[in-house]
């Protein structure tokens, strides 16, 4: 664990990965991770965690499956949101996005279930900084 102050935004320039988060801490049993959208990502679920979203610039919209029929939640730069356990969703950014995510350390970033993963999504558990 770092005992020092992390610049967020040096954190962000460090990569260029769109779907390929990075984590510069952990809190407990929680990663904070930040990751750059781009385009879609893919239609995924966690099983047995929600998922925190803080859009630090851009925007980002979300695809949620929800029992009621599809709908999709835009967040512009400053928004949060919570994506429930067990509901499928797909992020994406037309435009780009840099987003602040907390999820259990070890979370993989497509879900327990999810659609074929495309080239320019990695599926990982974050990248330490």
């Amino acid at each position: 664990m770092s005992t020092q102050p992390i610049d967020v935004q040096s954190v962000l320039d460090g990569f260029d990965a769109p779907w390929s988060p990075r984590i510069p801490l952990n809190v407990n049993d929680y990663d904070i991770r930040l990751a750059k959208f781009l385009g879609e990502h893919v239609w995924h679920v966690h099983h047995e965690t929600d998922e925190f979203f803080l859009v630090l610039d851009g925007e980002i919209a979300i695809g949620l499956r929800e029992d009621d029929g599809e709908r999709v939640v835009t967040l512009p730069r400053g928004s949060m949101f919570v994506v429930p356990r067990g509901t499928f969703h797909k992020p994406s950014s037309e435009e780009g996005a840099s987003v602040l995510l907390v999820e259990p350390t070890g979370t993989l970033s497509v879900g327990d279930e999810h659609d074929e993963v495309p080239d320019h999504v990695d599926a990982t558990t974050g990248h330490r900084v």
